[in-house]
């Protein structure tokens, strides 16, 4: 059963990867400011174009369907990303793989060099680890037509899959990574009082969600992670646009 499974998973994971033609660009990349700007353990943040994409975008209520981590650059010059892809499991991929999407760079803040290097092993330690094919099933009851799900309720509906070692998701993927070095994604704030002594509640702990709770926009809204944007790094001078107006270039 398990294999018939896993079968009719592998076809419904290429059906629903396969690109649709209603693609909206907006915010594209150039594959020269993504080299310039990326730094090894960046998170890039990707708007997919797919079926899948569009269930994941309705339960997290964001523009971003995909997360995965940029590793540096590879023996040939060409960076690289690792990730959690639907059809081929946890893989290094060429950066140029994402080169025309909608994209945002996520930076970790202040993290130590050899915690980023502990968070990218964690990531290249874990290729070849297989898709939660149980994502898979689950995420297609969120497709067409759209269900009336209360937006309080979707989050909690992302959390899906088998939870087997050998198995992942792309968020949860990068959420341990980061959480096996302690470094915060959106900690949730909780008071502790002293003693049990009343009025003594004022120390505020951060404690982690479990990593399966984790979606793509979580690091995009995280107050622990920097935007990066190469469109306005260097020197940028608005004044030096070039508009079309009625055909004429002002």
């Amino acid at each position: 059963m398990n294999i018939v499974l896993q079968q009719l998973g592998s076809h419904l994971a290429r059906f629903l990867t396969r690109p649709r033609p209603s693609y909206e660009r907006f915010s594209v990349l150039t594959q020269e400011q993504l080299d310039q700007s990326l730094a090894p353990g960046d998170l890039l943040l990707v708007e997919g174009n797919s079926r899948v994409s569009t269930a994941i975008k309705y339960l997290t209520q964001s523009t971003w369907s995909h997360v995965c981590m940029y590793v540096g650059v590879g023996e040939d010059g060409k960076g690289y990303v690792m990730e959690a892809d639907v059809v081929a499991g946890v893989i290094r991929s060429p950066l140029a793989k994402y080169v025309g999407y909608n994209l945002r760079i996520c930076r970790p803040v202040n993290l130590t060099e050899q915690d980023r290097r502990a968070t990218i092993q964690y990531v290249l330690d874990r290729e070849g680890y297989h898709y939660d094919t149980r994502n898979i099933f689950d995420l297609v009851r969120y497709l067409v037509p759209t269900p009336p799900i209360p937006p309080k309720f979707r989050r909690r509906l992302i959390a899906l899959g088998s939870g087997e070692p050998t198995k992942a998701i792309c968020s949860t993927l990068i959420a341990q990574a980061f959480l096996s070095v302690k470094y915060p994604i959106l900690p949730q704030h909780v008071q502790v009082c002293r003693g049990n002594v009343p009025g003594q509640c004022d120390d505020v702990l951060l404690e982690s969600k479990h990593f399966s709770h984790f979606t793509p926009r979580d690091f995009d809204l995280s107050p622990y992670f920097e935007i990066v944007k190469p469109t306005i790094k260097n020197n940028f001078d608005y004044r030096n646009i070039l508009w079309l107006v009625d055909n004429t270039i002002v």
